[in-house]
């Protein structure tokens, strides 16, 4: 018999074996001073483009100042329990029963987080006999959800309707046999890519398909829309989303998570959730400072606007230089380069001690070897400078990551790995 820790000695995963170069710098960095487009990293002043404050909330005076004024008044304790216990509150309904009528659904309920609420939902929704069919570039959050499911699940190919479609042929025959339904799951936006899911065309499926439709708008929520109530909203498919989740960690600048659909869907939901049954209550302070960030969000447009523009500025920009940002049709920013993990890590360094600016780097396995993606979330703390001083930077260090400047620089990490 092995040890059970054996195999974590022999092999650190694909992303653990670098952490003796990476740790602290490339993952795990450590940004300090107020949340907005520049702070300090390892004691430098630095353009920020990985923080998901899409409308500046985070660092508001107003948010602050209704946060602080919370936390005297409730502490970071109350309400102790669940809420099927004794944490419920006539706060936590109103700020579900705001956040239904933003986003045109009958009712909705809080979620403690949101990588734990969408696992928890997925489990509640399906039975064994229930089959799930689901974007292969879903989150995380998602997939762990459907490694729960008992039954049968399949994965359409990203944004592929007419693999969705072949899908939903092969679970409606598996479902006329077991006597199950059928789960289609997309997110609003994909928060890597920054490509919105084809609601609009999965919708249209459900005239020849049995099916509902659960989506995960984390990046949506906010961001798109006439209002900001998402992507739905923003294809004019809202009435026909079954289950809709949108998180508060990326518009609302906080912390915990609402799914929201048909007031029956959601009464089956708050009575099945284990990981709401099962947890603490959201804390008062949370409730309280989301309730603000949604008036804002409904009453200050211009936070959108300003979003918006610097997303358009930040984006054009790129364009015009000849940078591949795929086909965002979202804030999320990608951009798409060549090279190894060595030669992204020699990058990304140099962007950020000689040229101030901190962006997200996304390697394999995330993506396919080869590439390197660099992740750019704009918000509305940005300004038309910083813009201005990101697309030189990017020009530069595209011309020596071309003419080889990061190969030779890479070469003594690659020694010291082994490669």
């Amino acid at each position: 018999m092995k040890d059970l820790f054996e195999k974590i000695y022999k092999d650190k995963g694909p992303l653990g074996k670098w952490a003796s170069q990476a740790e602290g710098y490339f993952v795990f960095p450590k940004l300090e001073g107020e949340i907005s487009n520049r702070m300090k990293f390892q004691g430098k002043d630095v353009i920020t483009w990985s923080i998901n404050d899409y409308l500046g909330l985070a660092n508001h005076p107003e948010v602050r100042k209704v946060d602080a004024q919370a936390a005297a008044d409730y502490g970071s304790a109350y309400p102790m329990g669940a809420r099927m216990m004794s944490g419920h509150t006539d706060l936590h309904e109103r700020l579900q029963n705001e956040l239904a009528e933003f986003v045109s659904k009958d009712a909705a309920y809080l979620l403690n987080f949101g990588y734990q609420g969408m696992v928890s939902t997925i489990d509640a929704l399906v039975s064994k006999d229930d089959i799930i069919v689901y974007d292969v570039d879903a989150h995380a959050c998602i997939i762990d959800g459907v490694r729960l499911h008992m039954g049968k699940r399949f994965t359409y190919k990203h944004n592929d309707v007419v693999s969705l479609e072949k899908n939903l042929e092969r679970a409606t025959k598996m479902a006329e046999q077991t006597g199950g339904g059928i789960l289609v799951i997309s997110e609003g936006v994909f928060g890597m890519r920054g490509e919105q899911g084809r609601l609009k065309e999965i919708v249209a499926l459900k005239k020849k398909f049995n099916f509902r439709l659960f989506v995960d708008d984390a990046h949506g929520f906010g961001t798109l829309g006439a209002t900001g109530a998402g992507a739905g909203e923003e294809q004019g498919v809202q009435d026909d989303i079954d289950v809709y989740f949108a998180t508060f960690a990326k518009s609302l600048a906080s912390t915990g998570a609402f799914i929201a659909g048909d007031q029956e869907i959601i009464d089956y939901l708050k009575y099945n959730l284990r990981s709401q049954m099962f947890a603490k209550s959201l804390q008062m302070q949370l409730v309280v400072g989301a309730l603000k960030r949604l008036d804002m969000l409904r009453t200050m447009p211009e936070l959108k606007a300003k979003l918006w523009e610097n997303v358009t500025a930040l984006q054009s920009g790129l364009k015009e230089r000849g940078f591949d940002i795929g086909t965002t049709q979202s804030c999320v920013t990608p951009v798409y380069l060549k090279g190894s993990i060595p030669e992204a890590m020699a990058l990304v360094r140099d962007l950020r001690e000689n040229y101030g600016i901190f962006c997200s780097i996304v390697v394999y396995p995330v993506i396919p070897k080869g590439l390197i993606l660099l992740r750019l979330i704009p918000t509305a703390t940005h300004t038309l400078e910083d813009v201005a001083e990101t697309l030189a930077a990017f020009e530069a260090i595209r011309d020596r990551l071309e003419n080889g400047t990061y190969k030779r620089l890479s070469a003594a990490v690659m020694a010291a790995m082994g490669e």
